[in-house]
């Protein structure tokens, strides 16, 4: 059985604020912000007068943050994001500063930002030094692989944007929403009479080679979060995967990305990796494929990837 995660959003419009904060949780929570997002905004605008010629010029390289710059409506900030930054698909069409761990000075100072947004997994570090040297601001959260990390790209977005009143709302609906998923997680398990979860192997095959996922990372995290029980957890960070590995790990289901799928060039190419044809997934053909910036990120959609990864593994 395969399961994917929902596709892309739509053209946006009009309703483009709409359409994003559907994307974290649905329509039921739509209810909470509508009215206290307007006044946010116009809060804003009456305290800052004349602020068009003299808002900050901002570079995100976290797609994570970007999607919050977003939410908070300040994307016009936005004069560079990294690769990515490519949700909702207008950040697409921003000027790019390549791979957020392969960043370009001359690229990066070429956009004249007055800071720049992301986390500590960026680099190279001699890049970071010629930024910090040039007296570009580094705003970088410190990730832990926790929903915790989240709640602090909102606030950090806030305070870069300054939209921190509009930050305060967005990370009580992202808290709520997130309760909400961790009950529905918690009843399930209850159901199950104590049951461990299925045990998930997590691949990612974005490069030249398939990595498989262990403990101290991002899949590891969400696989916890979902009631799941990781089959690499003898392994710290990530490991290239291997035909022993594979059968050894006896995955009920296999979790990757779609971008994984897609470099594979489909499902079929990717049964094929080593050793996953042999296992219990294989031979019932499980895989859930989700956006990697929305499982993996830690930004505003991730109580919903984690909503579909606890269903799609029930």
């Amino acid at each position: 059985m395969n399961r994917r995660s929902p596709a892309p959003f739509g053209p946006e419009g009009g309703t483009h604020r709409r359409r994003l904060l559907q994307a974290i949780g649905g329509l039921g929570g739509l209810a909470t912000l509508p009215k206290s997002w307007g006044a946010t905004g116009q809060a804003f605008a009456a305290a800052s007068p004349g602020e068009a010629s003299g808002e900050p010029r901002l570079v995100s390289i976290h797609g994570s943050l970007t999607e919050v710059v977003y939410l908070l409506e300040a994307q016009h900030m936005l004069v560079g994001t990294d690769t990515t930054s490519t949700h909702p698909a207008a950040a697409s069409q921003t000027p790019k500063v390549g791979y957020l761990r392969q960043l370009s000075a001359e690229g990066l100072l070429s956009l004249k930002p007055h800071a720049v947004l992301g986390t500590d997994e960026a680099g190279p570090p001699a890049v970071l030094a010629q930024l910090r040297q040039a007296g570009v601001p580094l705003q970088l959260v410190s990730v832990k692989h926790r929903f915790e990390d989240l709640i602090e790209k909102v606030k950090l977005a806030g305070e870069a944007t300054r939209r921190q009143s509009a930050a305060q709302a967005l990370s009580a609906d992202l808290r709520k929403r997130w309760q909400a998923t961790q009950q529905q997680v918690a009843r399930r398990h209850a159901a199950a009479s104590g049951n461990t979860g299925p045990r998930v192997l997590f691949i990612m095959a974005h490069g030249p080679a398939a990595m498989l996922a262990g403990t101290d990372t991002g899949a590891h995290a969400m696989l916890s979060y979902a009631g799941a029980h990781n089959a690499m957890t003898q392994v710290q960070g990530w490991r290239a995967l291997n035909a022993e590995s594979a059968v050894q790990a006896r995955p009920d289901w296999i979790v990757t990305t779609q971008e994984s799928v897609s470099a594979l060039g489909g499902l079929p190419t990717f049964w094929q990796l080593p050793g996953l044809a042999l296992t219990p997934a294989g031979r019932q053909q499980r895989v859930l494929s989700f956006d990697t910036m929305a499982l993996l990120g830690f930004g505003p959609r991730m109580p919903a990837a984690l909503q579909e990864l606890q269903q799609g593994l029930s």
